[in-house]
């Protein structure tokens, strides 16, 4: 089940919102390239695990905590949009 990039995008966008409470911020307010950890949206490492949790529950990916590569795919929505499109086409 592939879907179009930009349905991912707006299906994480959701995720990120409601999975960490994030409640003064909407769709629109998070930019797919900016980044999501300290500048752009400025989550913190609780907050990458709960998220990383949240894809899990919805997507079935697996996200290794503490690889180079796992901290990439978190880098903005965009890339968490890949990472998430890659595994399940696996």
């Amino acid at each position: 089940m592939v879907q179009d990039t930009q349905t991912l995008e707006q299906e994480i966008k959701e995720l990120i919102i409601s999975s960490l409470a994030l409640e003064n911020i909407t769709v629109n307010d998070i930019d797919t390239s900016e980044a999501l950890f300290v500048n752009g949206l400025g989550l913190d490492s609780i907050d990458a695990l709960e998220l990383g949790l949240a894809l899990q529950r919805r997507y079935g990916v697996s996200v290794s905590a503490d690889s180079e590569e796992t901290r990439s795919y978190f880098s903005s929505v965009q890339a968490l949009a890949a990472f998430v499109s890659a595994q399940r086409t696996r």
